[in-house]
């Protein structure tokens, strides 16, 4: 379970044999879960929420959107580093 970074009280970070579907990144506080909250990183350089499943307040999900499209470089990093950049491929 690779962390990517922390935001205030939330964990961003990827599970391992993920790297078959496009890049994304779990949130949850202080540690990982099975029902993490997911968001989606877009081509463009920003974020699509995926699903809530940790059930984050939308004041909080729009923090964590805003901190993961600054991050976008950084997240396309890590995964490129964790899974390889042949697995580097964004959803539409």
């Amino acid at each position: 379970m690779p962390q990517v970074f922390t935001f205030g009280r939330y964990l961003l970070y990827f599970w391992t044999g993920e790297d078959a579907e496009p890049i994304h990144i779990h949130v949850t506080v202080k540690r990982p879960e099975k029902n993490a909250t997911k968001f989606w990183l877009l081509s463009d350089g920003g974020c699509r929420l995926a699903h809530n499943a940790s059930d984050i307040p939308p004041k909080d999900l729009n923090k964590l959107a805003k901190a993961i499209t600054l991050n976008h470089q950084r997240i396309c990093n890590a995964w490129s580093e964790t899974f390889g950049p042949e697995n580097l491929h964004f959803i539409d």
